[in-house]
């Protein structure tokens, strides 16, 4: 199944390469692409409760989905996420 997720405080690069590398980990998961300027995260996966759990994951990064709440804990988590993936790439 291919899917493509909105996602709240995705602002640049570093962003995408933290998320890229955190769903990578996911066994079932494939074609993970994230674009930064549209706030959005597409990927294939097999199983279906994948999507929760990458939902779950992106959360625990800082990276609710669009609709979810985003307390200032999440924007925190972001911006350490942020720096993180600039530094990894």
């Amino acid at each position: 199944m291919q899917t493509k997720i909105i996602v709240q405080n995705l602002k640049c690069g570093g962003c995408a390469n933290t998320i890229t590398k955190h769903l990578s980990s996911f066994e079932d998961i494939r074609d993970i692409n994230v674009e930064a300027e549209l706030s959005s995260v597409s990927f294939s996966y097999e199983n279906e409760t994948t999507l929760q759990e990458v939902e779950h994951k992106l959360k625990q990064l800082g990276y609710p989905v669009v609709g979810d709440a985003n307390s200032y804990m999440n924007k925190a988590k972001s911006f350490i996420s942020c720096a993180t993936g600039k530094m990894n790439q």
